[in-house]
This record gives C-alpha cells, sequence and structure tokens, in this order.
C-alpha cells in the first residue's frame, strides 16, 4: 500500500506519524511543496483480513435464501398440497419448529424498545385499536355477508386478522425509512400480548358458533411465540449482542428451512379442503387479498388522521398491514376445524408480494438498505 509523504522545496523529508490503520503520513507542508509516493514496511500495516471465512459463507447462503423466500414459501405450500402423506408427519414437530423461527426473529429485539411505547403511546395505541379492533371486526362482518353459511371459513379470517404483526414487517419498514424503533416496539408487545389478546378476540366476535379451546389457543401461543421471544431478548441483553452476531447467521438459514417445513405441515393437514375446482377456495383467496389491502391502507389512513410524522406512518403501514400468519396457520390446523387453515394457508402465498406491491405506493419513500443477514430483517412470513 503507498505512502504519502513530501519533499519541501529545499528537498527536506517530512517525518510525521502514520496514521493508525491506515498506512498513511499526512504532512501539513506549504502548497508549493511536491508531493510523492513510497512504500511503507509491511509490519507497519494493517494486516488484509480473509475474505472467506465461515460466518460470511453463512451470510451469503442467508442472503441468497432471503432473495428465495417468496419463491420458498409458496413452495412449502405446494410441497404439502401434493405430498400431504410425508408432510403430515411433521404436525408434532410444528411447536419446536416455530419456535426456532421466532427465537431467530427475537435475538434483535431488546426489552429496552419498550420504551418506545412508554414514551409516545400514541401510534401503539392506535395500531392495537386497528389491528386488534377495526381488523378483526371487518374481517368478520364482511365474512358473514360471503361465507354466512361457514361458520369455520369465518373464523378463519378472524383468526387470520387477531394474529400478531409479522415479524417480517420490519424489513419493509427499514427499506422504506420508517421508525424501525418503534416498529420493534409493536413487534414485541404484540407478541407478548398474544396469548391474551388471539383468544380473547376470536371468544368474542365467535362466541359459540365455533368450538374454541381458549386455554389451548394460549398456552400453544406462549410456547410457539412468547417464550422464544423471552430467551431471545434476554440473549441479546445479557450478551450485549455478542450472542445474536455469532449464532444469527447460522441460525437465519435454518429458521427459513423450519419456515417451509412448517408451511409444508399445516398446508398437508389442509389439503382435503383445497381444491382448484372449488369456486369456494378462490373467493376465500380473493378476499385474503382484499382484506390485506384493507390492513394497509387503513392503518396509514389512520396514522395519517392521527397527524404523525411520514416515518410512523410507514410503520403502521406495514405493521397493520403484515400478520404471522404462520402462527395463525398452526392455530387453525391445531385447534380448528379444517376449512378454517383456508384463509391462513391461502393468504401465506400472497403477504409478501402484496408488502412489495403496496410500498410502492404507501411506502412513498426510496429504499433506504438492503435487508440485513443474521437480524429480524429476514424475509419471513413469521
Amino acid at each position: 500500500m503507498p505512502l504519502i509523504g513530501c519533499l519541501s522545496r529545499s528537498g527536506q523529508r517530512c517525518s510525521l506519524p502514520t496514521v493508525s490503520g491506515m498506512g498513511l503520513r499526512l504532512c501539513p507542508t506549504p502548497i508549493n511543496s511536491t508531493y510523492i509516493m513510497e512504500e511503507q514496511p509491511q509490519t507497519e500495516r494493517q494486516k488484509p483480513t480473509g475474505k472467506h471465512r465461515p460466518v460470511d459463507i453463512a451470510n451469503s447462503i442467508n442472503r441468497r435464501i432471503e432473495q428465495l423466500m417468496p419463491v420458498l414459501t409458496p413452495g412449502g405450500i405446494v410441497l404439502g398440497l401434493l405430498l400431504p402423506g410425508v408432510f403430515i408427519t411433521l404436525r408434532p414437530w410444528i411447536p419446536w419448529l416455530f419456535g426456532v423461527m421466532t427465537l431467530s426473529g427475537a435475538l434483535k429485539l431488546r426489552f429496552r424498545d419498550l420504551g418506545i411505547a412508554v414514551s409516545n403511546p400514541l401510534p401503539v395505541l392506535i395500531f392495537f385499536v386497528f389491528a386488534h379492533v377495526v381488523m378483526p371486526a371487518g374481517v368478520f362482518f364482511a365474512g358473514r355477508l360471503f361465507f354466512g353459511a361457514e361458520p369455520d371459513i369465518i373464523a378463519g379470517y378472524v383468526l387470520l386478522f387477531s394474529a400478531p404483526t409479522a415479524v417480517s414487517g420490519f424489513i419493509w419498514i427499514a427499506m422504506y425509512r420508517g421508525d424501525t424503533a418503534l416498529s420493534l416496539a409493536l413487534i414485541l408487545i404484540d407478541t407478548l400480548l398474544a396469548p391474551l389478546v388471539v383468544p380473547a378476540t376470536v371468544a368474542l366476535l365467535l362466541g359459540t358458533a365455533v368450538a374454541l379451546d381458549m386455554s389451548g389457543i394460549a398456552v400453544s401461543l406462549v410456547l410457539m411465540v412468547v417464550v422464544p421471544t423471552i430467551l431471545g431478548v434476554t440473549l441479546n441483553e445479557t450478551s450485549r449482542g455478542n450472542i445474536p452476531r455469532i449464532i444469527s447467521p447460522w441460525l437465519g438459514p435454518v429458521s427459513k428451512l423450519c419456515l417451509t417445513l412448517v408451511v409444508a405441515a399445516n398446508a398437508a393437514a389442509a389439503a382435503g379442503q383445497i381444491h382448484p375446482t372449488d369456486p369456494t377456495v378462490w373467493l376465500v383467496a380473493a378476499l385474503c387479498i382484499i382484506f390485506s389491502l384493507a390492513g394497509f391502507s387503513g392503518s396509514r389512513l389512520a396514522g395519517h388522521l392521527a397527524g404523525f410524522k411520514e416515518e410512523t406512518k410507514i410503520t403502521l403501514f406495514f405493521a397493520g398491514g403484515m400478520r404471522n400468519i404462520s402462527a395463525a396457520a398452526t392455530l387453525a390446523i391445531a385447534f380448528f376445524p379444517e376449512k378454517t387453515a383456508l384463509p391462513a394457508i391461502l393468504g401465506i402465498l400472497f403477504q409478501q408480494t402484496l408488502a412489495a406491491l403496496v410500498g410502492k405506493v404507501g411506502g412513498q419513500k426510496k429504499f433506504n438498505h438492503k435487508p440485513t443477514t443474521g437480524s429480524t430483517t429476514q424475509i419471513e412470513e413469521i
């Protein structure tokens, strides 16, 4: 690496200290000095770092898988529908697979993110009112218009739009320069409250229309979502980010494999209800898209009416429009009739694509950066 030195008009060489780590000497000589280049000894220069460390390879693999997630997730549905006898055997392992997915996303969260909600509670309050009151009630009444004789499908919509916000929403919020601190606070609070919010919302709207195992739903959410989240946050806090920095590059690809297997297992369980020639399936899919678009647009409108700054509106836009669909599908398969899983299974096909499309309209701001490997910016349906 060349070293910058100088010769003054008198020909005297400057003798100045080397700037650490740069291999350069800076010389405050007069304007008329003549600059020369010379080699610095190897011992004084910073040694080059390796370009192919194992962690770099893991990060590269993770980035490639992230790019394929919009294909891999629907691919999991196709595998489950084509090979139901194979993937149905994974159902007992779904809570464990889901726990790995949740842990991977939670490693970037911190308990101090809750301070965002305390210091500025209005955006959090508006998010919860819209996401857990307006949307579930809206899809319930709209569902009754189209599926009045199909309470199981109505239950599927209510369950889907009662689920906590998706961890993957963080990636879109970051890319469109939203308030990432608020996003993390919403994810953490919504996830921790899910065992209370989801069963209560479903029971309030559905009543006795379907049989409900309230305690089973709550316990399942605790094991699949709350416990891994607390574990991930605790590991991040106690290690000051060191543990996530070490294991996230490796856990990221594993969590994406777990996601594909969970989707395939859930699709296999609902395979008997999904027939491409059945007009009901197409109507359920169309309403999934319409309701999701309503979630995006409604949450942004709520932020606009509240007079929030653009960063906050972008955060509400994606947080209110994206749901933890895999959790909804898992609960539907475990605690409801098979037909209840239809909205969630079909919703998995559209969520990321819809986020990309509506982001061009509702995100407005230019992309900030690409996904960061090993963080919650992994593109996942959780």
